[in-house]
C-alpha cells in the first residue's frame, strides 16, 4: 500500500450506505499490525476519513439492497450513491495504475461494481476488512444523528425482515414438512417390517400356530399383546371340554370376544383359541413374557403412528401439492418433491428430469456404459405404468411426467390451491392408457384445460369474466369458426331486411363471383398439369424410338468402316 493510489472503502449498514477515504497508508499499516488499536478512536480518525453517507428511504428500499448485496447484485441506490461520491472514473492506459480504487469488503460484490461501473477498480481483502471493521465500530461518531440505540434498531428490524425474505415463511404451505414427513414414513416402514419379523420369530417360540392363523404384522402383533401366555384362552375352560377338530363346540374363555375384535372374523378367532388347546409351543417364564410383551406393545404403538404419521401426510399433500397428489398419490408425489429439495425445484425441473428422478445410479452407469437409459424413476410407483404394456411403459412414463410437471406448476405458482386440474389430468393419463390399449382418441389437452378454467371460475361466481390469474382463457378453434358464422349468418339477414330484392341479388352474384373464379383457377390448374404429364409421357414413349434410331445409324457407320479397311 506504500505505492498504491487513493483507496475508497465502501461500508454497508441497515441503515444506508456509507463512504470513507483512507488519508494515511502508514497509519492503517500500524493498525493492522496491532488490532487493537483499530479501537482507539483518535487514531483511526487520523487514518481515515468520513465522506459520505446515504441512508435508505424506507424498511422496504433497506430490504432490497439487502437481498441485493447478499446475492451479489448492485442495485441502482449504490450505483448513484458511487457515482456521487467518486470521484470521476477515467479510462486508463494499459500498464498505469488506477488513479483510486474502491475497497468493498464482499467479493462478489466487488466484482459486481467493477462490471456494472466500468474503469473502477475495485479491491476485497484482509486490510479493508479490518478498515471497514473500524468503521463500522466508530459510525455512530462519523454520522450524526444515527446512534448506537438507533443502529440496533435499524439492524433488528432488517434483521427480521431479511430472514422473513429468504425464509419465506408460510404454516400452511411449507414443503419442508412434507419431506420430513416422508423420510420418516419410509423409514418407520423399514423399522416396523424388521419389528414384525423379531416379533412373529420371538413370539413363535412361545405359541408357533399363531403365525399360520394370523397372516398380517400389525394384526399378529395386537394378538401377541392381548393373548401373552396362550394358558390364559383356556384357563376357564371346563374341566374335561375339549374341542375336536373341525367340530362345532364353541370356546367359553374370556377373551374370545377380544381376539375377535382384534382379528375381525369370529372363525379364526375360535380356530386361535382351538390352536392354543394343542400348541406344541414351549413355555415361557414370566419375566422373559414380560419383555416380549413390552416389545409387541411398543411395536404396535409404532404402528398406530404409523398410521397418524400417513393420514397428516395426505392433509398436508392435501394443502401444498393439491394437483400433484390427485394426479399420482400422496406417497409418490411426496417423495419427487423430497427428491428435488422443495415443491419450487420440482416445479423449474423439466418433464424428462421428472421422468428420471430417483433412477440416478442407473442413468449414470447407463451414461458410462453407453446402454440404454432409464425409463422411469419414482413414477414407477404409480398405477398408471404398471397398468402399462411393456411396450407402453416409455411412452406412458413421459406422458405421465409431462403432467406431473404441469401439475407440480400449477401447485408452486397458483394463489389459492384446487384439486381440479389435478383430477382433469388424472383422466387424461386414463384416457391415454385407453388409446394404447384400444385406439380411442383423448381429449385434447387445451380443451380439458378450459374446461377446468371456465368450471373454477363458475364455483366462484365468475362466470362473465373467463380469465386465470389475470390473463383470458383462448378460445380454441372450433368455437371461434362457430361465432364466425354466427356472425356471417346474423349481418346476412340484416342486410336481407333492409335492402331490396334487386341489390341482394347482386350482393349474391357478387359473392358468387370469386367462387367461380377461384373454381375456374383449380380448373386451369389441373388441366397444365395434366398437360405436362402427357408431355412427359409423349417424351418417355419417343426416347426408346430415337435411341433405336441412334443405334441403328452407329452400326451402318461401323459397317461402311469395315467396308473400307477391307477394300485397302
Amino acid at each position: 500500500m506504500a505505492d498504491a493510489t487513493a483507496l475508497f472503502v465502501l461500508m454497508e449498514h441497515a441503515a444506508g450506505y456509507a463512504l470513507f477515504e483512507v488519508v494515511q497508508f502508514e497509519e492503517i499499516s500500524s493498525l493492522l499490525e496491532d488490532n487493537a488499536t483499530v479501537s482507539d478512536l483518535s487514531r483511526f480518525g487520523r487514518a481515515v476519513k468520513f465522506k459520505s453517507f446515504q441512508p435508505f428511504e424506507s424498511a422496504l428500499e433497506a430490504l432490497e439492497n439487502v437481498n441485493a448485496v447478499s446475492e451479489h447484485a448492485m442495485t441502482d441506490t449504490l450505483r448513484g450513491f458511487l457515482e456521487m461520491n467518486l470521484p470521476k472514473i477515467k479510462k486508463r492506459k494499459e500498464g498505469k495504475a488506477p488513479a483510486f480504487s474502491l475497497g468493498v469488503i464482499d467479493a462478489g460484490l466487488a466484482t459486481a461494481i467493477g462490471d456494472g461501473l466500468p474503469g473502477l477498480s475495485c479491491r476485497s481483502d484482509d486490510t479493508v476488512r479490518e478498515i471497514v471493521r473500524g468503521c463500522r465500530l466508530h459510525l455512530s461518531r462519523f454520522v450524526s444523528g444515527l446512534d448506537e440505540a438507533a443502529s440496533k434498531q435499524a439492524q433488528l428490524g432488517l434483521g427480521h425482515s431479511y430472514s422473513r425474505s429468504k425464509v419465506k415463511f408460510n404454516p400452511a404451505r411449507s414443503d419442508n414438512m412434507i419431506i420430513q414427513s416422508i423420510a420418516l414414513l419410509d423409514q418407520m416402514d423399514k423399522d416396523l417390517n424388521t419389528f414384525a419379523m423379531r416379533v412373529r420369530e420371538w413370539y413363535s417360540w412361545h405359541f408357533p400356530e399363531l403365525k399360520d392363523l394370523v397372516k398380517d404384522n400389525y394384526m399378529f402383533a395386537r394378538c401377541a399383546a392381548f393373548v401373552q401366555d396362550k394358558a390364559s384362552l383356556c384357563a376357564h375352560a371346563p374341566a374335561g371340554e375339549d374341542t375336536e377338530e373341525g367340530g362345532d363346540t364353541e370356546p367359553k374363555e374370556d377373551k374370545l370376544p377380544g381376539l375377535i375384535e382384534i382379528i375381525g372374523d369370529e372363525d379364526t378367532a375360535k380356530a386361535v383359541v382351538n390352536a392354543a388347546r394343542t400348541s406344541m409351543g414351549m413355555d415361557c417364564s414370566s419375566v422373559d413374557m414380560v419383555n416380549i410383551v413390552n416389545f409387541t406393545q411398543r411395536m404396535v404403538k409404532l404402528a398406530e403412528f404409523r398410521k397418524q404419521l400417513a393420514e397428516y401426510l395426505q392433509e398436508k399433500m392435501s394443502v401444498v401439492a393439491p394437483n400433484l397428489s390427485a394426479l399420482i398419490g400422496d406417497t409418490v408425489a411426496a417423495r419427487l418433491i423430497s427428491k428435488a429439495g422443495s415443491l419450487t425445484n420440482l416445479a423449474k425441473a423439466p418433464a424428462s428430469t421428472v421422468q428420471i428422478l430417483g433412477a440416478e445410479k442407473a442413468l449414470f452407469r447407463a451414461l458410462k456404459t453407453k446402454g440404454n437409459t432409464p425409463k422411469y424413476g419414482l413414477i414407477y410407483h404409480s398405477t398408471f405404468i404398471g397398468r402399462a404394456e411393456a411396450k407402453n411403459k416409455g411412452r406412458i412414463s413421459r406422458y405421465l411426467a409431462n403432467k406431473c410437471s404441469i401439475a407440480t406448476r400449477i401447485d408452486s405458482f397458483a394463489d389459492e390451491p384446487s384439486s381440479a386440474y389435478g383430477e382433469k389430468l388424472r383422466e387424461q393419463v386414463e384416457e391415454r392408457l385407453k388409446f394404447y390399449e384400444t385406439g380411442a382418441a383423448p381429449r385434447k389437452n387445451i380443451d380439458v384445460m378450459e374446461g377446468v378454467a371456465k368450471s373454477i371460475k363458475a364455483a366462484q361466481g365468475d362466470d362473465d369474466d373467463m380469465s386465470v390469474d389475470g390473463e383470458e382463457v383462448k378460445v380454441s378453434k372450433s368455437d371461434k369458426k362457430k361465432k364466425k358464422k354466427r356472425k356471417r349468418d346474423s349481418d346476412d339477414e340484416d342486410e336481407s331486411a333492409e335492402a331490396p330484392a334487386a341489390k341482394a341479388s347482386d350482393d349474391d352474384e357478387e359473392m358468387k363471383t370469386p367462387k367461380k373464379k377461384k373454381k375456374k383457377d383449380k380448373k386451369d390448374k389441373s388441366s397444365k398439369k395434366k398437360a405436362k404429364k402427357e408431355e412427359a409421357v409423349a417424351e418417355d414413349a419417343a426416347s426408346p424410338v430415337e435411341e433405336k434410331v441412334k443405334s441403328e445409324k452407329k452400326s451402318d457407320k461401323k459397317k461402311k468402316k469395315k467396308k473400307k479397311s477391307k477394300a485397302e
